[in-house]
């Protein structure tokens, strides 16, 4: 037997009603499952102790996300985005079509855009710029004619 699907990549969160709603409201991903978990097993699975877990499962595109906020033991960390050469899981990545929109109405909800990431590429008819979604996670948006990687009709 082998790996035989991909199933989520998961994004501890301080807020998780705050974070539904960028990632829903925003991002365009659609609200999939709730799971409440609490003790063991997952204390052990999730190598922690006294966990009362609300795991969120948002998608879009085929891609799953899981929203994982511990009421127990609590989260740690700063919500300041992360050095994109550390080692781990860096960023998540969009194609929009309409870069300066996008970033407008991202900022307009108060979404942190970090403005000195932003990259133009006339001859390409490219831009790209670093947001982060409300714990610090960054979010690639990318503008770019000829999506190769979109599905049929898309």
């Amino acid at each position: 037997m082998g790996i035989l699907r991909f199933t989520h990549i998961g994004i501890c969160v301080r807020d998780p009603e705050r974070s539904i709603q960028f990632y829903r409201d925003l991002l365009g991903f659609r609200l999939r499952s709730e799971l409440q978990v609490q003790g063991e097993p997952s204390d052990t699975l999730l190598r922690l102790r006294d966990v009362d877990l609300r795991a969120i499962y948002l998608e879009r595109d085929g891609a799953r996300i899981e929203l994982l906020y511990y009421a127990s033991p609590g989260t740690v960390g700063t919500d300041s985005p992360r050095e994109m050469n550390r080692i781990g899981l860096t960023h998540l990545s969009f194609r929009v079509d309409d870069l300066a929109g996008t970033v407008d109405r991202l900022r307009a909800a108060g979404i942190k855009i970090v403005d000195e990431s932003r990259i133009d590429i006339p001859v390409f008819e490219s831009a790209a710029v670093f947001v982060c979604d409300p714990d610090g996670t960054l979010i690639e948006l990318v503008q770019s004619p000829g999506d190769i990687e979109a599905p049929p009709g898309g």
